[in-house]
């Protein structure tokens, strides 16, 4: 006798929600911007590794980092050297490394390519490149003697360059279908340092011809402050500014060639960091790295490089006059705010609000690792305090706040070194924010160093939400309701949670009657509701 055995299976097909299968990507309406991650506005709270951190020996540093700074990016390189050792061969295994273990971390990735320029050098090109500098030449300063910048007179490194970004990104749309990696930073702080601009024979004669057709429209010789009309060489259009502009032009239209050859094959945002000038003084290139996209040369780099989408500030500098002038001048309709880095101290945290408030898609300071010295962990850490209160009290509403951004519905202030009180206009209320004092409103001790900050969203006419440190804040009818009399019908201490204002307590007393609701040293979500009699 047979025996028939009936096998039976049940197949079980993984799908990947239809939320994750939308790419990131920038909108923009009425001049503001939101970066959209998994369909909805994404505020990015980085964090950005030292420059030789993104090798998997050193990686646990970095997650551990991420994890004290309640950041939901990583920053992180990936290294052309490594990426194609031998031209033509590809090593993709840090980049599938990096993707393995920022799903585990439930982390986003924004990868900086580490390519032809680093800093204004090419570090990082591949040894097969550095042992040819005839075929791939620097830049050639005024006294004739190479400089330590890769031309952008270069076919060969071009299309080096764009041939390997190419083959990242054919991985990358291969490899990453949950979309881990949500922008991509093109180089990083490209131009010169040491040259206004590349004196070889390539390089002069470009300089010598006319100006390109595009740099010459009525808008842009406008912003240039260059009367419209104005033709012929980069000297007699430019002047004075002719060598520095030139260099922005070449640099920027290589890498938007980059830029382009990559989104080609997966269009996800890209953006350029900047190494900054003097905001103020409009100083001469000599003085800083001349070619990248410095605030004065923004709008050649948007006719040069429409493949970028963003032209980003890395904020080194102190004071908050200059750094409140860095985030004006990159906030801008056609350029969405971003500040990929930013100094890892204390004084910079408060920008964060600012950099919300105007509009901005995200934050990140640097060099948020041990560096490969596990006996500066605990200072490290130290350093991480400031930004990991910030960003344990945003992450829970960072939807909300993206939202709340784009729309345009959130003010805020910064403690400036005067320690002044600031005033915030909110339609038929003026909120005055003083700093100092303590979570009762006290006057009193001021604060030691200019740390304060006061974030307000607007939910409607009457309400509102309040994150705030190092300060307290009174309101004052303005508009239709000027001179009314006016109480807090409710001021709510709690936090977000899925969507949600969960109520810790209703302040009321002592924390609100002594010159309005106090900010301590560690961020405070309040939802005030405002009345006139």
């Amino acid at each position: 006798m047979k025996k028939i055995i009936v096998l039976s299976f049940t197949i079980f097909v993984l799908t990947v929600p239809k939320s994750f299968c939308q790419l990131p990507k920038l909108i923009e309406k009425d001049g503001h911007h939101a970066l959209l991650v998994n369909g909805k506005p994404f505020f990015i709270l980085g964090g950005q590794a030292h420059n030789s951190s993104a090798w998997p020996a050193m990686l646990p540093s970095v997650w551990s980092s991420i994890e004290v700074m309640h950041a939901n990016t990583l920053e992180v390189p990936i290294y052309w050297e490594q990426v194609e050792p031998e031209q033509g061969t590809f090593d993709f295994s840090l980049i599938d490394t990096l993707l393995s273990q920022a799903r585990q971390h439930n982390v986003h990735l924004i990868l900086l390519w580490f390519a032809t320029w680093k800093n204004g050098s090419n570090h990082y090109m591949p040894v097969w490149m550095k042992r040819d500098a005839g075929k791939y030449p620097n830049v050639i300063g005024k006294d004739g003697k190479p400089v330590d910048s890769p031309s952008p007179h270069s076919q060969a490194t071009l299309d080096a360059d764009k041939n390997a970004f190419v083959e990242v990104m054919k991985h990358l749309k291969k490899a990453d279908e949950r979309h881990s990696v949500i922008m991509i930073q093109l180089e990083n702080e490209p131009g010169a340092w040491g040259s206004v601009r590349d004196y070889s024979p390539a390089g002069q004669k470009l300089f010598e011809a006319d100006v390109p057709s595009e740099l010459l429209t009525p808008s842009l010789l406008t912003a240039l402050q260059i009367p419209a009309g104005t033709q012929g060489t980069w000297q007699k259009v430019f002047g004075e500014r002719a060598d520095e502009y030139f260099h922005a032009w070449s640099v920027a239209r290589f890498i938007g060639q980059v830029a382009a050859a990559g989104k080609a094959v997966y269009p996800l945002p890209m953006y350029v960091n900047a190494a900054l000038r003097d905001p103020l003084t409009n100083p001469m290139a000599n003085t800083y790295e001349s070619g990248g996209p410095t605030d004065n040369v923004t709008p050649i780099w948007k006719v040069a490089a429409p493949a970028i989408d963003i032209l980003a500030p890395d904020i080194y500098i102190s004071g908050s006059e200059k750094i409140l002038k860095v985030i004006s001048l990159y906030s801008r309709p056609d350029n969405a705010l971003f500040v990929p880095e930013a100094a890892l101290n204390a004084d910079k945290v408060k920008y964060l609000s600012e950099v919300i408030a105007r509009g901005g898609i995200g934050f990140s300071p640097f060099g948020i690792d041990d560096n490969g010295d596990s006996s500066l962990a605990e200072q490290t850490n130290e350093k991480l305090a400031s930004f990991a209160h910030e960003y344990a009290t945003i992450e829970p509403m960072m939807r909300e706040i993206a939202q709340w951004s784009f729309d345009g519905k959130i003010k805020s202030v910064v403690e400036r070194e005067d320690f002044a009180p600031q005033t915030i206009e909110l339609g038929s209320w003026k909120a005055i924010v003083t700093f100092g004092g303590n979570r009762r409103g006290n006057a009193a001790p001021v604060n030691t160093d200019p740390t304060g900050k006061m974030m307000i969203v607007q939910l409607e006419e009457n309400k509102f939400i309040l994150i705030g440190t190092g300060c307290h804040i009174t309101f004052q009818p303005t508009g239709k309701n000027a001179g009314r009399a006016w109480q807090y019908e409710k001021v709510e201490e709690g936090k977000y949670e899925n969507g949600k204002f969960i109520l810790r307590r209703i302040q009321n007393g002592d924390e609100t009657d002594w010159g309005g609701p106090g900010f301590g040293r560690v961020p405070t979500v309040l939802r005030i509701t405002l009345i006139v009699r």
